[in-house]
């Protein structure tokens, strides 16, 4: 046998077990957006503008569009569809941008523990560095906001050899890092049992249209494909779809207009998808363990 991980086991999508989503839907459905805080000039940057010199306002600027102007659009067009989304959010927003924090919670969105800065990389930490990081990220949250969060997203989906076990050791119930699957999967963790939602990839305006450079249209193509894709699938068993985007990315304008072409095909489904928080879907499965593998 090769070398594995051990997180989790293979178990082919042809021998699950069949239910449907609390509205009936075969498609559960939720849009994840990143709302990010980076250090000035230090540690790890998403930048639109390599190579760029130090120190680097023009970077800097571009990304600090997203929490002065592009979460509000995005947050008021998901409103308008219907769509209440999972911010996954760096906790240095609360003192840098505390403005994000108030719409979110008018919005209805979760929030989704996603490191303090986006600078940062639970990769380079020290078990005990790491550890005390997620916990303070956890209790930074529920300090603010009266509840610890559900559910973690790593900062550059980077993992230290113990990330899992140390997120379950806090008491998250679900983490947002993997796509291995279209249904939720229980990851092995030295506490017990961590849910794995379903988390694109692909289908992420970061990896997508900055690391590849494909255009907001062809985003939009790809979020309608997998989607009509996924919804003709979803009739036969219960499925998950995510779509990522960031407030500085798909908060521009232009991407913002391609963006709502796909959400709008989306939204008018209507009872075919159930559109959820990713903490909503990850109670269904904690109510019955038994669905996920």
């Amino acid at each position: 046998m090769l070398p594995t991980h051990g997180r989790y086991s293979y178990s082919p999508i042809t021998e699950r077990p069949h239910y449907r989503w609390p509205n009936g839907a075969g498609l559960a459905l939720y849009v994840a957006v990143g709302v990010e805080e980076y250090a000035f000039d230090e540690g790890r940057t998403e930048d639109i503008m390599a190579g760029a010199t130090r120190p680097d306002m023009a970077n800097t600027a571009w990304r600090d569009y997203g929490n002065r102007v592009g979460i509000f659009r995005l947050l008021d067009r998901l409103a308008s569809l219907g769509i209440r989304p999972g911010i996954l959010l760096n906790t240095a927003i609360y003192q840098h941008a505390p403005a994000v924090v108030q719409a979110a919670r008018a919005a209805g969105a979760e929030l989704v523990a996603h490191g303090h800065s986006n600078s940062d990389s639970l990769a380079d930490m020290a078990p005990a560095a790491e550890a005390a990081y997620i916990r303070d990220v956890s209790a930074r949250i529920a300090a603010q906001e009266g509840t610890a969060p559900a559910g973690w997203s790593s900062p550059w989906l980077a993992h230290s050899p113990i990330t899992l076990d140390l997120l379950a050791e806090q008491g998250f119930r679900y983490v947002l890092d993997l796509r291995l699957d279209d249904q939720p999967v229980w990851l092995n963790t030295r506490a017990g049992r961590l849910l794995s939602l379903p988390y694109a990839l692909e289908l992420n305006d970061s990896s997508t249209m900055v690391g590849r450079l494909a255009s907001a249209r062809e985003f939009a193509d790809m979020a309608v494909d997998e989607f009509d894709e996924m919804r003709e699938a979803a009739r036969q068993q219960p499925l998950v779809m995510s779509i990522v985007v960031h407030s500085f990315i798909s908060g521009q304008p232009f991407r913002l207009q391609a963006l709502t072409r796909a959400l709008r095909h989306v939204a008018a489904a209507g009872s075919e998808v159930w559109f959820a928080t990713p903490g909503e879907i990850a109670a269904v499965i904690a109510a019955s363990p038994e669905r996920a593998v």
